[in-house]
């Protein structure tokens, strides 16, 4: 079963919709004990890096999301939801990430407009089993102010003002920043990626 990770973001109900639209079963998780019962976790996000953060905190699941992700459970962060892998973010300097990726999340830079909002195109980097399917520079939705820099997990990339890590894959870590759920028939094709992999 997939649990979808519940702590308010504004997107819950997308995420429900295109499982739903792909056959997946999935639950709302909300404590610890339903991450811990999950064969894979999505994470989804939207808002503020530091209130995710200390929501999850005042969920206390942070330790179970950890525990989970290091056992080997394929999980999926989505747009702050990737960002939450990373150390820190600029947006919320104070908030600890879960740190699963060294580096700081950025704020684009003043020259551009943000939040950088609408359907831009991704280049993959790597081989991925996320991305299997996709062609190179394919569009995705995207509604974001902040980016993840490029890493050596780095699955796909973005430009906009600079190349930023559109999408991560290590292991069973995946994260994309975009919005597949709002990315038409690709993003179901990635959502359908990430469930029916072991």
């Amino acid at each position: 079963m997939i649990a979808i990770l519940d702590y308010g973001a504004g997107n819950l109900r997308s995420v429900e919709n295109t499982l739903a639209e792909v056959g997946a079963e999935y639950s709302l998780a909300r404590d610890a004990a339903a991450l811990r019962a999950a064969s894979k976790i999505i994470l989804p996000g939207v808002g503020h890096f530091g209130q995710m953060m200390r929501a999850l905190d005042q969920m206390e699941v942070r330790a179970a999301l950890i525990e989970r992700i290091r056992a080997g459970v394929p999980f999926l962060g989505i747009c702050l939801g990737l960002q939450a892998l990373f150390e820190s973010s600029e947006e919320a300097p104070e908030a600890r990430g879960l740190a699963f990726y060294e580096g700081i999340v950025h704020r684009f830079p003043p020259a551009v407009r943000v939040p950088h909002m609408g359907w831009n195109q991704i280049y993959p980097r790597a081989a991925s089993r996320l991305l299997a399917g996709i062609s190179p520079g394919a569009f995705v939705y995207f509604a974001h102010s902040f980016y993840a820099p490029e890493t050596a997990a780095t699955a796909a990339t973005c430009t906009y003002a600079l190349p930023y890590t559109a999408a991560l894959e290590r292991d069973n870590t995946f994260g994309v920043q975009f919005h597949p759920e709002k990315s038409g028939p690709l993003g179901l094709r990635i959502m359908r990626n990430f469930c029916v992999m072991s």
